[in-house]
């Protein structure tokens, strides 16, 4: 079973597919940052100066009481919230992973179109194939 196993683990595809996880996880927290760190706060001051990660409705206020002025402040005091701007941060995440990954796809189909399109060129002739039209020639001239 071990070796079956290790069969299984060290074919292309399972290898293939393991550094494709590795580099999306890698290229997800690059989008998290950029959405993080440089979309949503444009995107804030544009609404007017607020930032989505602390959009938020309490559902049952903790100890101190509210007004808070931010999520985290929910959390500290054992408040519980709904946080419905991570999810407007969440869901810009998402579309700017899923444009990023449909640009790459179809600049790959774009790729592969092309590679096929171009005819292959034609193979050069064997050794005996260029003997024979020596000898051909050489038959000619006489």
């Amino acid at each position: 079973m071990f070796q079956e196993f290790k069969k299984f683990a060290l074919q292309g595809s399972v290898m293939d597919m393991a550094v494709g996880i590795i580099i999306g996880v890698a290229f997800g927290a690059i989008i998290a940052s950029f959405v993080g760190d440089i979309l949503m706060p444009v995107i804030g001051v544009m609404a007017g100066g607020a930032d989505f990660a602390n959009y938020f409705v309490v559902l049952k206020e903790g100890t101190p009481g509210g007004p808070y002025a931010t999520l985290a402040a929910v959390k500290a005091a054992g408040g519980v919230a709904l946080a419905y701007g991570v999810l407007i941060n969440a869901i810009v995440n998402f579309l700017i992973v899923a444009m990023a990954l449909f640009l790459l796809v179809r600049a790959m189909n774009s790729a592969r179109r092309a590679e096929a399109a171009t005819p292959a060129a034609p193979a050069p002739p064997s050794r005996e194939e260029v003997l024979l039209t020596e000898i051909r020639d050489l038959l000619a001239r006489r």
